[in-house]
Order: structure tokens, then C-alpha cells, then sequence
């Protein structure tokens, strides 16, 4: 198990210790699996299936410390359009 720490949330921003793919993998060459496009019955692009190795579990994470969310500091009434500057 080859472990990372990784920011994940938006709303609530969390730590997280996440497993990572093995860097010397024959099968995927580090990447953590295969992507392969494919197209519709005309042959256009429909997108890009992923298929995962064996060598790494994208579901193996533990969630560490919740951030604080940190709140935005308000600027005032001020006009947007003004040339003034902002002191």
C-alpha cells in the first residue's frame, strides 16, 4: 500500500490519506489503469471508457481531519465600476 495525503471536497474541504497505483506496474505503467475511446454506431468519438488495475484500490481512503471553512471577508458597499482605488 503506497499512501498519499489529498485535499477532497468542495463544501466540505476534508484531508484525506488515499492508496496510490504501484509506480513500477507492467499493466498500467504507474497510472492506476487503462483509458481506451470509443465511438458510436457511425464511428464519431462518444467518449473515453477507464478500466482500473488490479495493482491499486481507488476505493481504499481514510478521511483524516475536517477542515475549517474559513469565511470570505466581506468588502463593503463598494461600486464595482468606480475608478477609485479600493483604500
Amino acid at each position: 500500500m503506497r499512501l498519499r495525503i489529498q485535499l477532497t471536497g468542495w463544501d466540505r474541504r476534508t484531508l484525506t490519506l488515499t492508496d496510490t497505483p504501484r509506480p513500477d506496474c507492467p499493466l498500467c505503467d504507474g497510472h492506476g489503469g487503462r483509458g481506451y475511446d470509443y465511438g458510436d454506431h457511425e464511428g464519431e468519438y462518444a467518449g473515453t471508457e477507464w478500466d482500473p488495475c488490479s495493482c491499486w484500490d481507488e476505493t481504499r481512503r481514510r478521511n483524516l481531519l475536517r477542515l475549517p471553512r474559513i469565511p470570505r471577508r466581506r468588502r463593503g458597499d463598494r461600486d464595482p465600476w468606480s475608478n477609485e482605488p479600493p483604500f
